[in-house]
This record gives C-alpha cells, sequence and structure tokens, in this order.
C-alpha cells in the first residue's frame, strides 16, 4: 500500500520526491499517462527497473481458453487479455561505460511530476554513477489528446563535474518478458511472447516494428523517429530486428551542455487493414507528430486540457487531499475515455492489466455520467461502440433462449468474457444500465439525432430483452428472476431492486422513443401491441417490500436470509470473496458494494425520503465494501439521508483509492469508476445533482470540513455553474445569449437562470440527523481526516 500522503499535496500536480521501489508498480499506474486509444504505464525511461512494465492500445486483444472444471450448454469459450504492445518508451543512457541505473550508484535527487494542466509526465533525476560520474537527466513525456496515435518524449542529458562520454539507445521493443499475471497456465502461455513478427525497418534516425497477434490475428505497427540537438559532433546509427529496433547515438559533452532528443512515437493496429495500409497509417501519424513538433504537440496538449478544465473543473476549499484527488480522478477519466473513438473504456483504462483489460457496466454507471456532464463527445463514441456489438448481443440473448439484446458482463472486443456465469450471464443489469446512459446522454445534450441513429435500436432490444427475461405472475406483477445485481455477493436471485427499477425505466424510454421514431421504430418490427406491452411490463414492475421491518428488500426474500456473522470476521479475511467460498456468500445477509444503495441513486424517484433513511440504515449494516465501486455511492446517500459527516468519509475513500493503493492492487492499473465516483460523491453527493424526471435539479449541502464546492456542468451546449456555499448556493450560465435559460430545481424550488442573471438561493436549514448509521465491525471508512493524524 502507498503510505499516506506518499505524494505532496497539490492542486494541479501529483508529485514524487523520492523514488520507492516498494511501490514502483503502483506508481506506474499513478503515473500512467492515455487519450483513450494509446496508453503507456508510467515506467521510468530506462525500462528498469520495473514494476510492470505497459504499453497499451485500446481493444488489442489477444484470445485464450476460459477454464472451467465442468462446462455447461451456453457457457463463453474464449475470453479477451489485453496485450502489452511494442514498448517505445525505453531510452537508454549509458554514462562512460556504465548504464544508468537507479538501483547502481547513487541516486541524488529524483522527483516525477505528472502536471493536470499540461498533461505531461515530467522526471528529473540527479545520479553519480558507481565509479563517481554524475549526470542530469531531465524527460517529459506526453501521449497526445490531438493526435490520438502519437506519444513523444522530450529527453536532455547534463554532464555534473566533468565532461562524459554518452551513449543513449532509443528502442522499440516487442514481446517483453513481463512478471506472471495469472494462475492460470493457459493464460500464461498466451501472455508469452503474444507476438508475431511480420515487419522491421530501420531509417537513419528511427526504425519500424510490425506484428501480429497470433491467434486473434491483429496487425500492430509502432515507428520511432528522433529529433536530435547535440552541442557537438555526435554518432547516430539504428538496427533492427524481429522484436527490437535501436538507434544508438554517441556524444561527449562538456560540463554546461545540454543533449537534447526528441523522441517521437506512432502507434496504430487493425483487424482489417493489409500490413502496407497499416505501415503507411503509422508512417503518416509519425510525419504529423514532427511537423508539429515538441513544442507544437506541447502546445496542443495544453490547449486542449485548458478547454476542458474551463469545462469541467471541481473547486474544493476544505479539504486539499479531496481537490488534489478529484483533479487527479478527472484527468485519468478523460485519459480514457477522451480519444477512445468507438472503442471501450474499460475498468482500469489503458493504465495496466487489471481485469484483462475489460470493459464492464462501471462504464455506463460511474464513468459516463461524469463523461457525459463534463466530455459529452466521450460519450456519444462509448454509445456508438456499444451499439457495434449489438450484432453479438443479440446472438448472446439467443443462445440463452431469449430476445433482444444480452450485452457482455466483461469484454473487450463485444463478446461475453466472463467464465463465472453467477456474476457474469446473471448480471443482465447490464442492458438497462446501457440504456440509462444512453438515455442521459440524449436529456444531457439534446442530441436527438444519435437517439434516432443507434439510441432507439439498443432502447428497443434492451426493452425486448426485460419483456422476455420477465413474467407476469397471477396477480398481474412483473417479475425479473434468476439474477444477479450489482452486488455480487447475492447471486442468481429473484427480483433484485436495482434490475428491476433500471428496467423499468428501460421499458418506458423505449415506448416512448418508438412513439417518437415511428417510421425507424416500424422498420425494427416494433408494433404498437409491443410498445404498450413494453409500458404494462414497467407499470407492473414489482418492487420487493418487508412490511414487518419496513424496509425494501434487495432481493425477494434477502431479509429473512441468514445473517452474517461480522463480529466472528477478523480483517484479514476481507475481501470475504478470498477467504469464503460464494456458497457461503449467496446466502447470507452481506453485501459486497451498494446496490439498494445504487438504486436509490440512480432511481431515487422510485422510493420516498423515509425509505431511503431506512433503507440505508438498514443496508450500511451490512455492506462491506469489498468493491471500489461502493464508497461513492454511499458517499451520494449519506448527503442525501442528512449524514454529510460520513458522506465526506465515503468521499475520500473514493478519491484516494489509487493514490493511497487503498485496494493494494492500483499495482495492476486505476480504478476508473472509483476515481469517476469523486466527481460523483462531489457534484450528487454535496451537490445533490440528480436527473430523474428529464430536469436538472440540485439539493446541495456540504459537510462541516467542506467551505467551499464549485463545479460545472454542459447542459444542451451551455455552461452552467453551481457554487455551494454552507448557507447558499448560486447557479450562473456561462454561455449563450441574454434570452438564454436554463430550468432547473433547488432543493426542489424552480429556479431560472440566464447568462444575465446568476441566481443566489439559501441553503434550507437541514432537519435534525436521525439515527447514526452504522457500519459491520471493522468496515467504517478508515481513512483519517487531516486534522486526525495529529491526534
Amino acid at each position: 500500500m502507498i503510505r499516506e500522503r506518499a505524494y505532496p499535496v497539490e492542486p494541479w500536480h501529483v508529485r514524487e520526491t523520492v523514488l520507492d521501489m516498494d511501490v514502483l508498480a503502483q506508481s506506474e499506474s499513478v503515473f500512467a499517462l492515455s487519450n483513450g486509444h494509446v496508453g503507456l504505464r508510467g515506467n521510468l525511461d530506462e525500462g528498469e527497473p520495473h514494476g510492470l512494465p505497459g504499453t497499451y492500445l485500446n481493444s488489442f486483444y489477444e484470445l485464450r481458453p476460459l477454464p472451467y472444471a465442468e462446462a455447461g450448454f451456453g457457457f463463453p469459450e474464449s475470453g479477451q487479455t489485453v496485450v502489452n504492445v511494442t514498448n517505445g518508451k525505453l531510452i537508454r543512457l549509458l554514462v562512460d561505460d556504465e548504464p544508468l541505473d537507479v538501483r547502481y550508484g547513487e541516486l541524488l535527487a529524483h522527483e516525477r511530476i505528472l502536471d493536470l494542466r499540461a498533461g505531461t509526465l515530467h522526471r528529473e533525476m540527479h545520479w553519480r554513477s558507481p565509479a563517481g560520474r554524475e549526470v542530469k537527466v531531465r524527460s517529459t513525456r506526453l501521449v497526445s489528446f490531438t493526435q490520438r496515435s502519437v506519444a513523444a518524449i522530450h529527453y536532455e542529458v547534463e554532464p555534473v563535474g566533468g565532461p562524459l562520454r554518452l551513449i543513449l539507445q532509443s528502442e522499440l521493443v516487442a514481446n517483453e518478458n513481463l512478471p506472471a499475471q495469472s494462475r492460470d497456465p493457459r493464460v500464461a502461455a498466451v501472455l508469452e511472447s503474444p507476438l508475431q513478427a511480420e515487419e522491421e525497418l530501420t531509417t537513419d534516425d528511427g526504425g519500424l516494428l510490425i506484428h501480429r497477434t497470433k491467434v486473434s490475428g491483429l496487425l500492430v505497427g509502432a515507428e520511432m523517429g528522433h529529433d536530435i540537438e547535440a552541442p557537438a559532433k555526435f554518432t547516430l546509427e539504428s538496427e533492427g530486428y524481429q522484436d527490437w529496433v535501436r538507434t544508438t547515438l554517441a556524444c561527449v559533452l562538456q560540463p554546461g551542455e545540454t543533449l537534447r532528443v526528441v523522441k517521437y512515437l506512432a502507434y496504430g493496429w487493425s483487424s482489417r487493414r493489409s500490413l502496407p495500409a497499416l505501415r503507411d497509417q503509422v508512417g503518416a501519424a509519425l510525419a504529423g507528430a514532427r511537423l508539429d513538433g515538441w513544442e507544437g504537440l506541447r502546445q496542443e496538449q495544453r490547449k486542449y486540457l485548458d478547454e476542458f478544465w474551463d469545462a469541467a473543473d471541481v473547486r474544493v476549499e476544505g479539504d486539499p487531499e479531496v481537490q488534489q484527488a478529484v483533479r487527479f480522478g478527472l484527468f485519468h477519466v478523460l485519459q480514457a475515455g477522451a480519444r477512445a473513438e468507438r472503442r471501450p473504456i474499460s475498468a482500469k483504462g489503458l493504465t495496466g492489466p487489471g481485469y484483462d483489460g475489460h470493459a464492464f457496466w462501471d462504464t455506463e454507471m460511474f464513468v459516463l455520467p461524469v463523461l457525459t456532464y463534463t466530455q459529452p463527445n466521450a460519450v456519444r463514441d462509448a454509445l456508438h461502440w456499444r451499439h457495434s456489438t449489438l450484432e453479438q448481443a443479440q446472438e448472446r440473448a439467443r443462445t440463452l433462449n431469449l430476445r433482444g439484446a444480452a450485452f457482455p458482463w466483461r469484454t473487450i472486443e463485444g463478446s461475453e468474457s466472463s467464465a463465472y456465469w453467477p456474476a457474469g450471464t446473471a448480471a443482465f443489469h447490464i442492458a438497462a444500465d446501457v440504456a440509462d446512459a444512453l438515455r442521459r446522454y440524449v436529456l444531457v445534450t439534446g442530441d436527438v439525432e444519435l437517439e434516432r441513429e443507434i439510441g432507439l435500436e439498443l432502447l428497443v432490444e434492451t426493452a425486448r430483452l426485460w419483456r422476455s427475461l420477465g413474467h407476469h405472475d397471477r396477480q398481474g406483477r412483473f417479475h425479473i428472476d434468476g439474477v444477479t445485481g450489482p452486488d455480487e455477493y447475492t447471486a442468481v436471485k429473484d427480483d433484485n431492486i436495482y434490475t428491476n427499477l433500471m428496467a423499468q425505466r428501460n421499458l418506458i424510454a423505449a415506448a416512448e422513443s418508438a412513439m417518437r421514431f415511428r417510421d425507424e421504430a416500424i422498420h425494427l418490427g416494433v408494433t404498437e401491441e409491443e410498445a404498450a406491452a413494453w409500458r404494462d411490463a414497467a407499470h407492473a414492475m414489482h418492487v420487493p417490500y418487508d412490511e414487518g421491518l419496513d424496509v425494501h428488500e434487495q432481493v425477494e426474500g434477502f431479509t429473512r436470509l441468514q445473517e452474517w456473522e461480522f463480529g466472528e470476521t477478523p480483517a484479514e479475511k476481507y475481501p470475504l470473496l478470498l477467504h469464503y467460498p460464494y456458497f457461503d456468500l449467496y446466502r447470507k445477509q452481506v453485501i459486497k458494494q451498494a446496490d439498494l444503495v445504487l438504486a436509490m441513486h440512480w432511481r431515487g424517484d422510485a422510493f420516498t425520503g423515509a425509505e431511503k433513511l431506512r433503507n440505508f440504515l438498514y443496508y450500511e449494516r451490512r455492506t462491506v465494501r469489498d468493491s471500489s465501486l461502493s464508497a461513492c455511492t454511499q458517499a451520494v446517500m449519506a448527503v442525501e439521508v442528512g449524514h454529510p459527516e460520513l458522506a465526506h468519509r465515503y468521499l475520500r475513500e473514493a478519491a484516494l483509492m489509487d493514490l493511497h493503493d487503498l485496494n493494494e492492487n492500483t499495482r495492476d492499473g486505476v480504478h476508473m469508476a472509483s476515481l469517476a465516483g469523486a466527481w460523483i460523491a462531489l457534484v450528487s453527493g454535496f451537490g445533490g445533482l440528480r436527473d430523474h424526471d428529464g430536469q436538472l435539479s440540485f439539493s446541495p449541502r456540504l459537510s462541516s470540513r467542506l467551505s467551499r464546492l464549485e463545479f460545472s456542468l454542459q447542459w444542451r451546449g451551455l455552461r452552467l455553474r453551481v457554487d455551494v456555499r454552507p448557507h447558499q448556493t448560486t447557479y450562473s450560465l456561462r454561455d449563450g445569449g441574454p434570452e438564454t435559460v436554463i430550468e432547473l430545481r433547488h432543493h426542489g424550488e424552480k429556479l431560472q437562470v440566464t447568462a444575465a442573471s446568476p441566481v443566489t438561493v439559501p441553503v434550507p436549514t437541514p432537519p435534525p440527523p436521525g439515527p447514526v448509521p452504522e457500519q459491520p465491525p471493522g468496515r467504517a471508512p478508515l481513512l483519517h481526516l487531516p486534522e486526525e493524524d495529529s491526534r
């Protein structure tokens, strides 16, 4: 685990001042750069030491067998695993005849800075070799947001104390040796040297490698070129082999002189284009990068991020750690989706190999809500990606004897890649999650053309799934049986409330969209009778409720299950799934992550305030948060039910998940949903954002530790700024003419906001707090607040 405050608290930087070998892999994830198409882990320039090397291209994968003790009908036969592609980050430096390696000699100074406004990773080091030679190295790395196939490294070397002979080796390396990532030998075999050489070329100042995956047959190309500024004579040559190309520069520098090298990288991959076409594509990307040069790339990067932060920044006063963390989270969420361009946004983005690089429902219910209000074009592309996998989802539904589309629990290219069917196949709620992401995007942007083009079909096919999966009982109630909701400790149950309520909204949205686009709906075979059946199912949807306890049941019969013995569960037995059989978890009242509580967030219109409070108190005592997805949702609902101080602790847990490596697995990549969850906890929790009825609604209320919260939202092409103080909130519109109006609700009161007339309204006095929520023993939010550290 990264010790608390490993990175100094700064509003716009994540800074590393000590190179800690024990958490090298974690820092590589934190310092990863990406644009949604290309991802570079934050490995040291010289390549070694490393925790986990990693260079990734969105959706570039290899097929692998899925393990089964006993196969069954409908089980997926193969999965996909993200591949570590050709590494272009490597710049090895020999000082006289000794390789620069921080494990040898003496590291006199070291600093790395992730600059959230510049979009760069900057490194400075001062190293003394075992022979006593000293050198200073400065490098700055970026992955371009404006040129999606391009990355670049600006590398400077300066001798200290005397002249030095320097040998710089810049490389492209494929099939790097990686630490073991799987206990399954079949998976390990797939990941060992997954790339087969197809072509190698060298130029005077660089080279090209093209490889193909052995099973999935995907082509990948990587090319490098260099601009060199040297104060003295130098030699330059390149050599190439099947799996590596090396460009070597040699020179002698005097004290006060600096060698400057800019390394340009271009990547491309395809499942369809020919090798010559891919070669030309990569070459063109490299030429474009060299045309702009380092300064051009750097200025484009800053301009792109200036525009993003102007529309998306969140200001927090009162907790500097959260201020740093929410910007860090927004930066990584942007990196995951900005240039994904009709490819998935995976649970780890392009920061590491965790979860095999798969995308889950996390994308639609955590990442896309943030991007919808801050970078909606990325959401448009993400929805196009889901639509591009529709045929596979339809085929999967047919395999399961269902109609419509059954989207996969985890995937890269669109087919189901989960070998564990209770969590995978049975988690049908992903269909409603996709529909809800579409609904929200259209609501926020007004992009009815996307709804017409792909949205209607997504809504229709997911509605057909629910109508075929569910059934009416003798009393006319509609049930959806045998499913797994967000809580993976309560699997294959009847009438999961989250699933039922999200499906209800899905069914109604499909019927309404079919009425708006009648010709397109008829083309999809939608009849008036079918749309009416969707409405009937929605209106008759069963929502389990325990009259005796006066709480909703997460699934039918949940409150009668045996209680988990939390008092007899030691801390070292968490997470439970690693120490107890699923059979034991499935039959008891223990919750991995927010499920019913998540339903109260996204379908809050289906519960009264009193019901929310009673439900929150009941399920809080049974939720162990063995998932990083839970804390942000518990923060949102803790604010709503009158416990903002508890919400603040959950906010910190979500926001600092990776900066403090709370789950001790940041080495495999950052937790994209939890990073998005920091924004959700602030904006939907303390800002009170809701959009249930198609209208913006806010019920802001700060914790005692926050003195101000300010954030922006995009709404129908306009930017709404919300400035929350303890006793008042100001709403202002930054775009549009004097007549442009946004209508919203503030604690239920209707307001109209124009660019000319910001509105300031009081925050109502909160009602007296109710009973204090209790967590399972030892499972309260554990992060200390700043003033508590000195106690």
